[in-house]
């Protein structure tokens, strides 16, 4: 089941960053190799665990968990790498917007 949730989160977050995000802005591309990499991860699991057990897919509470969870550090990862590459500049514009006011504060008091 894990599989099949975190392929469709690629599928989708790829739809998105080819029809919404082609210059690569908002760096959907790293959230959508992050699930890629993480649906490979998974059909490799599903390939050794057939092999060894003899089932590829496991339909119960605890997979669909795990690719809820999974899918969840893939969207904080992308967001951690949005925060760090700032594509809108807010983060910088409040920095100095900080900055402007410290700097009038100490004028102000000295």
């Amino acid at each position: 089941m894990w599989i099949i949730s975190t392929s469709l989160a690629a599928i989708i977050a790829t739809a998105i960053w080819y029809i919404k995000d082609p210059q690569g802005k908002y760096k959907l591309n790293t959230l959508s190799l992050i699930l890629w990499g993480a649906t490979l991860m998974i059909f490799v699991d599903g390939v050794m665990g057939y092999i060894r057990e003899g089932s590829f897919l496991d339909i119960n509470l605890t997979p669909t968990m795990l690719a809820l969870v999974l899918v969840i550090v893939a969207l904080i990862a992308w967001e951690i790498v949005l925060l760090y590459t700032d594509p809108r500049g807010v983060l910088k514009a409040r920095r100095e917007t900080e900055g402007r006011a410290e700097k009038q504060l100490k004028e102000v008091k000295g």
